[in-house]
């Protein structure tokens, strides 16, 4: 009988959707070869046009669903997404504090189509309780902007929202400059070395859940044993290819493949 392949958390939300969310890092983790568990968080109505709906889970029940898969089952990597709330950071944070396994923090604040995720009060409980626990941070630069006021507008400008972002505790930090012009360019750095991720820009508006998608991709690579810039190079590889696949749905903003490399291998078959 085969050993069981490493183990990956995700602490996020639901995206009825299955572009997003916890779909989405379950998806990311059966395609990178580890076994995706989760904690529910939240519940949200959503679809390609956006977010209709979003509803929190009580803490008690999101404490109870991680005990239940890390005291029994064990973990190798962590990751946070959706959080909704002050009272379930603060909860996911003490959780992780108790969890030595590596733990990527993806600071969801708003959906790819604007609505809120995060409550401006949780703010505060990211900064102080949650990113002091990463082994690595994935802010985009509205995460960032709302994080630690740092506007980017500029590729010389992530030096500057890396340096903010890990003033409060991160030991990396990867900063995604997607937003920004010409090719996707993203910093990530522990305040001593970087490393500089190019990737061309695809003609592809279907990139719903790319940060979600990035996010699991490192920690089922730093659940294999990679090093924090292996894991991001490799996940980075991943999202990339995942995007330029991506595929219409409904009649908004679709998804990315994130089955992308497993199909391409069935179709040389």
């Amino acid at each position: 009988m085969a050993g069981a392949p490493p183990r990956v958390l995700t602490v996020a939300g639901s995206d009825s959707g299955g572009g997003a969310g916890i779909q989405a890092d379950l998806k990311t983790m059966l395609a990178l070869g580890v076994h995706g568990m989760s904690v529910v968080t939240a519940i949200t109505a959503q679809n390609s046009l956006g977010v209709q709906g979003a509803w929190e889970l009580p803490a008690d029940a999101v404490r109870a669903q991680y005990r239940s898969v890390v005291d029994d089952i064990g973990v190798r990597a962590v990751k946070t997404g959706m959080l909704a709330s002050v009272e379930l950071v603060e909860t996911v944070a003490e959780l992780l504090a108790g969890t030595a396994a590596p733990v990527v923090v993806d600071p969801v604040g708003v959906s790819k189509h604007g609505d809120p995720l995060l409550a401006a009060s949780a703010l505060d409980a990211v900064r102080t309780a949650l990113l002091p626990r990463a082994t690595v941070a994935t802010p985009n630069l509205d995460e960032v902007a709302r994080l630690t006021g740092v506007r980017v507008g500029s590729e010389e400008q992530l030096r500057d929202a890396a340096a903010a972002v890990l003033a409060y505790g991160p030991r990396w930090a990867l900063i995604k400059g997607g937003h920004l012009p010409g090719d996707a360019v993203d910093l990530l750095t522990d305040g001593h070395e970087e490393h500089w991720l190019r990737a061309p820009r695809h003609d592809n508006r279907h990139t719903h859940g790319t940060g979600c998608t990035l996010a699991s991709a490192i920690a089922a690579h730093l659940a294999k044993g990679d090093s924090v810039p292996e894991a991001v190079r490799a996940a980075k590889a991943y999202v990339t290819g995942a995007i330029a696949a991506g595929f219409a749905l409904g009649t908004g903003i679709g998804p990315v493949d994130h089955g992308w490399d497993l199909t391409r291998g069935a179709a040389g078959a």
